[in-house]
């Protein structure tokens, strides 16, 4: 009894051990602390129920039980009846944390902060992990297969995170792990009795084990091996917890970085979303709010399929932000002020802008990307119920001036130009088929924009997908379906052929005007649209997107000095297609004084688009591939390890000594023995070998050969067992045994034969051989 009570007190270090793998992923460790005391609670019911003692099975759900009582507590005790009890609202309450805590793992970097649905995602797990443990090892008192679930928590929180501080984690598992192995040991020590005759069978039926102390050592070596070799398979990611989103593991402090990000899966969701969210209300002293494109990111990266946001640097916001690079004192600006509220169901890293933004007045940590002009939350910043005010500017350069516009810098153009070798030779063809005739980049730009928005026969149809190889601009042009994403995708991409700078920008459109004068902006606002470098300008928004958003003034004007004979004639403006307007009840109800509403809107928690400036189809692919990952070590072990004994047991030089023979004829009896159980015939320790040898031959329904083989095995082994003196050293019956493998083989039907290779019966001895084994390293 005292043994269960020392297994149940280690399971408890050992789980916390493994579960502090996950503190790198977490800002802060109160968790910690709250699943330890947990942990506790639940072991010590598993100790008293033991004692009583109830049935193993019962006591498991006695602990399980226990433990989402213990859950009800701290999470949902509001909810619960008497505050303890979980109903039908508690579970809801589980499922809205869970949801939630689902939403800010794809939200957040790491580290995240502990928000309410992250710290049950940890500390459930944790709680399950020490069920499973405790059950092992002091229900079921086998504390070496207790290193599985220990080892699973340990490679999640190892995989998904690098840092310097692994290794400690891996020394508290580790260490919590021996305790149990040492536990179990004391406890056999003193329940184990003299054994008593019969040395012989016993000997026959699995005896005649190698000496424990190297077995120990091999198998401790092992499962170290494996605890380190899983996690640097895993995929590691360091920009956010399960998906990056935009910062790189929290490295965006004293002068850190912005990892790549792609919030173009979330941007369709959003446009597919049946109710259009109010997400941000502003009001601006624009005079053509129409042009007040409120932009997130900017994604510079091109590779073929794609576009990504560079790793960037990032430092404190100024107090003014520098001049836009390139803008000219030549080019007319006119200054513009917004002032924005986001709705509380509204969490963006990224700070939704004009561009480009002069300064920025918003509460909370931020920092400041200077090649996007981007501001991006520092450690779990989000927009979520924010006001902020902006100054922008807002360039009105003439189409003279972009004509006329001199060659860029040379380091921007040889940046911003570059398209892989993989791009279709289609994309290029067309670009120059379109532009045509076109005397200058501004020419080019216009054209290939109104070829997109007007002449080119597009339609805009959000259903279609993102594409993802090196095909997808080729194929959208081909089969002219696509919504935003693959016009500016594409778009850009041929002003890159064409030695334009180009980029993508992924924001909002101006949203809809309101009877109070403010502007609301619905997830159905959701937009990408390209932006082409024009020096003395600067990056230039273009709109090739048919009915969204509108077309630049300044891409209607022609240069006076005339235009190419097929010059398009673009009609600026914002779409007249209809588009739903945000949701009544996500409405103001009255300004504020910063010219918003004092209630910002509150749209259902699945509705907000853009949450995470990331790929969000990341998260899923990733958690898949550990999980495959794991299930594959696990899957793998059964068969991997029965052809390691298989080849120790059969192979090797001929034996030199009597004592050498013995031991290979015994090797060579088990294998047999074990081959049969892999066929579907359990060994029998009641019986002699010949005996065991006639029971295989009926069961297996063996041909003459391997029959006749089967029985000179059974004969070398009545002779080393049963003999006064052992025959002298000869080579021992493998071939034999071989003999009977392929008869078993040769009768068995496929999936007998299939599951004897893939999931041996006989590795389940083999484990309980080296539990036992392993308690025994542990108590020398």
């Amino acid at each position: 009894m005292n043994g269960g009570v020392r297994a149940a007190a280690c399971a408890v270090p050992a789980t916390v051990g493994a579960a502090c793998a996950m503190v790198p992923l977490v800002d802060g460790a109160h968790w910690v602390a709250q699943a330890a005391v947990l942990l506790t609670v639940q072991a010590g019911a598993g100790v008293l129920a033991r004692r009583v003692p109830l049935p193993r099975p019962l006591t498991i759900a006695v602990q399980a039980l226990l433990g989402l009582l213990l859950l009800t507590l701290v999470f949902a005790r509001d909810h619960a009846w008497g505050g303890l009890l979980p109903g039908p609202a508690a579970f809801h309450e589980f499922a809205q944390l869970l949801r939630q805590g689902g939403d800010d793992i794809g939200r957040y970097a790491i580290p995240a902060p502990a928000t309410p649905g992250i710290r049950l995602m940890l500390v459930g797990g944790a709680l399950l992990a020490g069920l499973v443990v405790d059950a092992l090892a002091a229900t079921y008192r086998s504390a070496a297969a207790a290193g599985l679930p220990l080892l699973a928590l340990y490679s999640v929180g190892t995989g998904l995170a690098r840092g310097g501080t692994d290794w400690l984690w891996f020394l508290a598992a580790a260490g919590g792990y021996l305790l149990l192995l040492l536990a179990e040991s004391h406890e056999r020590s003193a329940r184990r009795a003299p054994a008593s005759g019969g040395g012989a069978e016993p000997a026959v039926t699995g005896g005649g084990s190698l000496p424990t102390g190297r077995t120990g050592r091999r198998i401790g070596a092992l499962a170290l091996g494996v605890a380190l070799a899983v996690p640097a398979v895993l995929p590691t990611i360091d920009g956010g917890l399960l998906a990056p989103n935009g910062r790189d593991g929290g490295k965006d402090r004293d002068g850190g970085t912005i990892s790549a990000v792609n919030p173009l899966v979330s941007l369709r969701d959003s446009l597919n979303q049946p109710q259009n969210r109010e997400l941000l209300r502003y009001r601006t002293s624009s005079e053509a709010p129409q042009d007040l494109y409120l932009r997130i990111v900017a994604l510079d990266r091109f590779d073929g399929s794609t576009w990504r946001a560079s790793e960037r640097s990032v430092t404190d916001v100024p107090g003014r932000l520098p001049t836009p690079e390139g803008l000219s004192p030549a080019v007319r600006t006119a200054r513009v002020n917004t002032s924005v509220v986001a709705a509380d169901g509204y969490a963006q890293d990224y700070l939704p802008l004009p561009y480009p933004a002069d300064w920025v007045r918003a509460e909370g940590r931020w920092r400041y990307e200077p090649e996007g002009r981007t501001l991006v939350g520092d450690h779990g910043q989000t927009t979520r119920g924010l006001r902020y005010q902006v100054s922008s500017l807002t360039a009105q350069p003439t189409a003279e001036q972009l004509a006329d516009a001199p060659r860029p810098p040379e380091r921007l153009r040889r940046e911003y130009t570059k398209v892989p070798a993989s791009l279709p030779p289609v994309v290029v063809d067309r670009a120059r088929q379109v532009t045509a005739g076109s005397r200058n980049d501004y020419e080019r730009a216009v054209r290939l924009q109104e070829w997109f928005a007007v002449g080119g026969g597009f339609t805009y149809d959000t259903d279609v997908r993102t594409g993802g190889d090196s095909e997808a601009v080729a194929r959208f042009l081909d089969e002219k379906r696509g919504f935003c994403v693959h016009f500016s995708f594409a778009m850009a991409a041929m002003a890159r052929t064409l030695d334009i700078p180009a980029r993508v920008a992924v924001g909002f459109t101006p949203g809809d005007p309101q009877g109070d004068g403010s502007m609301s902006v619905g997830n159905k606002d959701a937009h990408a649209w390209p932006e082409l470098y024009f020096e003395g300008t600067g990056w230039t928004r273009f709109e090739p997107t048919p009915s969204r958003g509108s077309r630049p003034a300044y891409t209607v004007e022609q240069p006076s000095s005339g235009g190419a004979p097929n010059a398009p004639l673009p009609t600026p403006g914002r779409s007249a297609t209809p588009r739903p307007a945000p949701s009544a009840g996500d409405t103001c109800t009255g300004p504020s004084r910063d010219g918003c509403p004092d209630d910002p809107a509150r749209p259902a928690a699945g509705a907000a688009p853009l949450d995470t400036p990331s790929s969000g189809s990341d998260a899923p692919a990733v958690a898949l591939a550990a999980a495959g990952a794991l299930a594959l070590v696990l899957l793998l072990t059964p068969p991997l390890w029965r052809l390691r004994v298989r080849a120790r047991r059969l192979g090797g030089a001929a034996p030199r000594t009597p004592q050498e023979a013995v031991e290979r004829t015994l090797a060579a009896w088990r294998e047999l023995t074990d081959s049969a159980w892999d066929y579907g015939i359990p060994p029998d320790a009641a019986r002699t070998p010949r005996g065991a040898v006639a029971h295989i031959v009926r069961a297996g329904d063996l041909d003459p050969a391997a029959a006749s083989a089967a029985g000179r095995v059974a004969e070398a082994v009545e002779q080393v067992l049963y003999a006064p003196e052992p025959a002298a050293a000869g080579a021992p019956p493998t071939a034999e045994v071989a003999l009977v493998r392929s008869g078993l083989r040769a009768a068995a039907g496929r999936s007998v034969r299939l599951r004897a290779v893939l999931a041996p019966r006989s590795a389940a001895g083999l484990l309980r051989g080296v539990w036992g084994r392993c308690a025994g390293l542990v108590k020398r």
